[in-house]
């Protein structure tokens, strides 16, 4: 694991059993930014979970908006990024949280601007 985790960092259930995979895998799924906020998914802690075993692999997910204009394209490149490094099949679910700032690794870090 890395030095740099945030407190908000979400723990997987993968990383019990396969805790090189799983650090591999949150790697490689920085690479998937949210357009409109241009941060990554993980970032943004949209990757609420990750099972892992021998045969395949199940990430939950949301979005930061039910109605989010480019979560269909997020959640296919998440599945695809997460298929290319795991060499395994995923199944992306979609969680019921509903986002907000506090799910991000680190939210006190960003100005955005929002207040005064």
């Amino acid at each position: 694991m890395s030095e740099q985790q945030s407190s908000n960092r979400v723990t997987w259930d993968s990383e019990v059993e396969y805790p090189d995979v799983s650090d591999r895998l949150r790697d490689g799924l920085r690479a998937i930014k949210d357009p409109e906020l241009g941060l990554d998914i993980i970032q943004l802690g949209l990757v609420r979970n990750v099972t892992l075993t021998e045969e395949n692999a199940v990430i939950k997910m949301v979005l930061t908006t039910p109605f989010c204009p480019y979560g269909p394209a997020m959640v296919d490149m998440t599945r695809q990024k997460a298929q290319e490094g795991l060499n395994l099949p995923v199944v992306v679910e979609m969680g019921m949280d509903v986002w907000d700032f506090s799910m991000m690794e680190d939210p006190s870090s960003l100005d955005w601007g929002l207040y005064a």
